[in-house]
């Protein structure tokens, strides 16, 4: 059934086959829908219930920050069984990002590039969604990807995330700091180490109700440079990180050569899934993982939580395997831990990472 809707999705430009599905979706803000569909698509399977710096989540999938810009569609999420949303990126002030278009398939390769650029109704107009979302989705866990204006410099970037995560405070279970999308002219210095730690230590200072503060970091970082980054996450209050963003790399693409923009989908995945080992085996399991990128399946799924993840996201998948991907890949870690004797999924994060 999803195979026709993809074929028909896809005679739309990307972004434009975005918002048919975000409207479409406003439809589960109906509560009797929103239940049944629910009811439909979620597993319930207490082995897979989990805990990730402090958040309890009924499973380990949660939808990636990128799709749902502002928090408006937060409903259709939580009704396909994902125990956690990222909105955003959300910027301080509203920016339209790049010129259309900016989105752009590759489906030989389960693959999009997009150069989206922080498209943002800034973050006053995101706060009464996720007033509502709260209320509406008590059991999501709802996190606030935050990142800086384009127009900021980067020397005054610091600025921007500060005034987002003293406004967001109330209101996200979690925030994640993107330091890492290579859409944003500059933003990737901020992964340097003496910028990183300056972030952090100004983002603890307005967290007043001590909110877990996950950094987003990019798959492009070099193994030299890795170390340094790791070590001030390691000696900082960030709760924990999430690996990776998009990537610049066209290795495993050459297709998109000559298109400007980062990586999702398929192509990104055996990228993700070194760094989460790499980040795994040096912060063993003091700062919790969260694995993302080219997620196309159970198998995908099993993989990030077993080389050190503790819960995943997915986005692109959505897109290429469609909104029963959710149910699929919980219902594969179930059998997983049925298969292994083991009583909980946190029992499988990290144990090929040696």
């Amino acid at each position: 059934m999803y195979r026709v809707l993809r074929s028909l999705l896809f005679r739309l430009d990307p972004e434009a086959a975005h918002d048919v599905v975000a409207t479409c979706g406003s439809a589960l803000r109906i509560p009797q829908l929103h239940a049944l569909v629910r009811q439909f698509l979620t597993t319930s399977d207490s082995r897979l219930c989990t805990s990730i710096a402090g958040l309890t989540l009924e499973n380990p999938v949660g939808l990636a920050a990128g799709f749902d810009k502002v928090g408006k569609s937060i409903p259709l999420f939580s009704s396909l069984g994902f125990s956690f949303i990222e909105v955003g990126t959300v910027t301080p002030r509203a920016q339209p990002g790049n010129p259309r278009p900016r989105i752009f398939r590759f489906a030989a390769k389960r693959a999009l590039v997009n150069r989206m650029g922080f498209p943002s109704e800034g973050v006053d107009a995101m706060i009464p969604h996720l007033k509502y979302a709260r209320a509406y989705s008590p059991a999501c866990r709802i996190g606030v990807n935050i990142g800086k204006n384009k127009d900021t410099p980067i020397d005054s970037a610091i600025a921007d995330y500060r005034l987002l995560a003293d406004r967001l405070n109330e209101y996200a279970d979690y925030i994640a700091v993107n330091v890492s999308s290579p859409n944003t002219p500059d933003l990737r210095k901020l992964q340097e180490p003496a910028r990183l730690l300056e972030l952090f230590e100004t983002i603890d200072g307005v967290n007043r109700k001590r909110v877990p503060v996950f950094v987003k970091l990019a798959p492009d970082i070099s193994e030299a440079e890795l170390p340094d980054v790791l070590k001030v996450i390691r000696e900082s209050s960030v709760a924990g990180v999430i690996a990776t963003n998009t990537t610049l790399s066209r290795a495993t693409l050459p297709e998109a050569a000559d298109e400007v923009g980062g990586i999702s989908g398929a192509p990104l995945f055996e990228l993700s899934l070194k760094m989460v080992r790499e980040i795994y085996r040096a912060l063993g399991t003091t700062k919790p993982i969260i694995g993302v990128g080219g997620i196309m399946s159970g198998k995908d799924a099993e993989a990030m939580i077993r080389a050190g993840a503790s819960a995943v996201q997915l986005y692109t998948g959505l897109v290429y395997e469609g909104p029963m991907l959710v149910r699929s890949i919980n219902l594969h870690l179930a059998s997983v831990l049925s298969n292994l004797g083991k009583a909980s999924i946190s029992e499988l994060v990290g144990i090929d990472a040696a």
